[in-house]
């Protein structure tokens, strides 16, 4: 069968073969036993649904076998015999070219150099998932195949529910992923529901089909190290910069840093991650031996050399080593993946990577013990650098937050905060998301990289222009991405689809989206995919994340990433997406995302403007409403330019008088 005819075959009605497990895939961890004895029952009797009755008896004991080895049911027979990877959009089966470009998305999250974990359909993060398994993949592919533009796919955390009737202004698809009732956010609610294969994780961009490999957090980890430095008043050059995670987000580190012009170290517990990393370019050098990382960081900035390490180790044996090394670190901070504390996300110190995943699965409440124990110890080593000058900062991965939970010295004095921000609270918040700067990406449908090389120049060209005249206030985030898109094609920063991101604000997303239409419109360029991080000004409610710099007592609520939601389905989103989870933790967060497919009509301009100034300036408002300077400045701005929007601005109380 050719790849067309796989695709509108859908679920096979003659069952494929049984796939061999691939050990040299990098697998997600065994997941613990949770179910009881009727629950697995009812775990059969759910993954069952989707086969007709004839192939139960065959299915039964294979999915029985997958739940009890894995503690999941993947459906590996399923997985399609081709390879996974965005093709060009003309590839795909279809009636809508909508559709289609959802379908190279979907396939990019699943290629095996952008996903974290391919056989079990996990895009990042340890459990960011964009299926829970093949049945749905297959499923959804064929729904997407068969769509008009008077349908819409609905999208139940990773089960396509069916198409309903719509219109051609409607979202093709609607992703929902990990919705529960509030009460249901634990995280042993988490592993009952994905266990029973009726919710996911989504994360932030996996479960939204928008992922677009490292590059996508690669930018925003380059303008948090470049303005944690300038923070400290001192150039990267000759600095060190220290954290953890060489995963699908964390990978992206060490490039960061690289970009920047430090010198980092970045730890990593799994072997084979660090070398596909390593592979990737994505770092420089790995090191095993803790003796010889302090001989060569000292080399490195003796030498002011722009350099980036990987420790294959626990980065807590790094902390320690060079506190007793007196080897000064300048910025540190931590991005595993403690959104999944007991699910693979952090390691204990003391156990090897085998032993870790072992004990993980079999001794549930044992690894939750050790974890516990290697945060005490984690935090006690980053005070230890922060008293000596070190400016540590939580990454957004609940490292603070969970540390806390362990019984660390996190807390600050007043036993309510803790004693570092969050990157957002310090540096992204106030200096870009305030401003309306956030991660707007594109990805060129054509799968070709001279389309991709013409976007870039597109949007600089565009930045530039727009630098003349842009007030003072926003004249740094300008310049950081300006130097950012001339840099993007020596970086090498595509893994996957051919796929670009830059921090901009709403006039900065509307005028380059214009210009890459317009360029479609002259054929100059194929179709472009539009998107972004949920990480953003107004797509994602985290408390102690991306509305970390909300003081009004408003950081609970999840008004805003609803709203966002709700507001970009009316305005011509091609799709938009809405999550809990992310990348703090399930019960955590609500975020959500979009895409939106460019194909040079006078619709795409029009349904461009209004989207993407409705998802900017949402945000916008509510951390204006926050009384935060920079939104109200920016809301003010926006207002003059766009008549119809009028926003409340609040009025500031004198302290004096409290």
């Amino acid at each position: 069968m050719t790849f067309q005819e796989q695709i509108l075959e859908g679920i096979p009605s003659v069952l494929p073969n049984p796939k061999p497990y691939e050990n040299e895939i990098n697998h997600a961890p065994k997941r613990k036993e949770i179910l009881s004895e009727e629950e697995k029952k009812l775990a059969l009797k759910n993954a069952l649904r989707y086969f007709e009755p004839e192939h139960h008896a065959t299915l039964i004991p294979e999915f029985k076998a997958e739940l009890e080895t894995y503690g999941r049911i993947y459906m590996y027979r399923l997985r399609p015999d081709y390879r996974m990877y965005a093709r060009p959009i003309s590839e795909y089966p279809g009636k809508s070219e909508q559709a289609k470009a959802i379908m190279l998305m979907i396939q990019n999250n699943l290629d095996y150099a952008v996903a974290q974990h391919p056989h079990e359909l996990i895009t990042y993060g340890g459990n960011g998932a964009v299926f829970q398994n093949w049945a749905q993949y297959r499923l959804t592919m064929k729904y997407l195949a068969e769509m008009t533009e008077e349908q819409t796919l609905a999208m139940y955390s990773g089960h396509p529910m069916g198409l309903f009737p719509s219109h051609k202004e409607a979202p093709r698809v609607v992703v929902t992923n990990g919705m529960v009732i509030p009460n249901y956010s634990k995280p042993d609610d988490w592993e009952k529901m994905n266990a029973l294969g009726v919710s996911q994780y989504g994360q932030m961009t996996a479960g939204s089909y928008m992922y677009i490999g490292p590059q996508g957090i690669v930018h925003g980890t380059t303008i948090t190290v470049l303005n944690g430095f300038r923070k400290i008043k001192k150039a990267p050059k000759g600095g060190l910069f220290v954290t953890s995670g060489l995963g699908g987000m964390s990978g992206a580190q060490p490039k960061a840093g690289n970009i920047a012009g430090c010198v980092t170290v970045c730890a990593e517990v799994n072997p084979k991650i660090t070398h596909i990393r390593h592979s990737q370019g994505w770092i420089n050098e790995i090191v095993e031996d803790i003796t010889l990382l302090v001989a060569r960081v000292r080399k490195a900035l003796e030498n002011q050399e722009v350099v980036s390490i990987a420790y294959l180790g626990n980065v807590v044996d790094v902390w320690e080593r060079f506190d007793q090394e007196n080897l000064h670190i300048d910025l540190g901070s931590d991005q595993t993946s403690l959104h999944n504390p007991w699910a693979g996300g952090y390691y204990p110190t003391g156990f090897s990577f085998e032993e870790s995943n072992e004990m993980m699965a079999n001794n549930p409440d044992k690894f939750k013990e050790e974890v516990q124990k290697t945060l005490r110890r984690h935090a006690a080593a980053i005070n230890k650098h922060t008293a000596k000058g070190t400016y540590f900062f939580d990454y957004g991965n609940a490292f603070l937050l969970e540390a806390s939970r362990a019984g660390a010295d996190i807390m600050a004095e007043n036993h309510i905060d803790f004693k570092y921000p969050s990157y957002v609270q310090d540096i992204m918040g106030p200096m870009c998301f305030d401003y309306g700067f956030g991660p707007f990406r594109w990805v060129c449908a054509s799968g070709n990289p001279e389309d991709l090389a013409k976007t870039d120049k597109i949007a600089c060209d565009v930045l530039e222009e727009m630098m003349k005249n842009s007030p003072e206030e926003i004249q740094q985030q300008m310049a950081d991405n300006i130097q950012w898109i001339k840099g993007a094609q020596e970086n090498k920063l595509v893994v996957g689809s051919q796929a670009r991101i830059l921090y901009a604000d709403a006039e900065g997303r509307i005028k380059i989206a214009e210009a890459f239409n317009q360029a479609i419109a002259r054929g100059e360029i194929g179709y472009v995919i539009l998107g972004r991080d949920h990480h953003d000004v107004s797509g994602t409610d985290s408390p102690y994340r991306e509305t970390s710099n909300i003081y009004d007592g408003s950081r609970f609520t999840a008004d805003m990433a609803i709203q966002n939601v709700i507001g970009d389905s009316f305005r011509g989103a091609t799709w938009v997406s809405i999550h809990n989870g992310g990348g703090v933790g399930w019960g955590e967060v609500i975020n959500g995302g979009f895409g939106m497919v460019l194909d040079g009509s006078k619709e795409a301009s029009r349904r461009l403007e209004s989207m993407l100034f409705w998802d900017v300036n949402n945000g916008i408002s509510r951390r204006s409403w926050a009384r935060n300077e920079g939104a109200i400045f920016a809301i003010k701005r926006a207002m003059e330019t766009q008549p119809l929007l009028k926003i409340t601005i609040p009025n500031i109380v004198d302290d004096s008088l409290l």
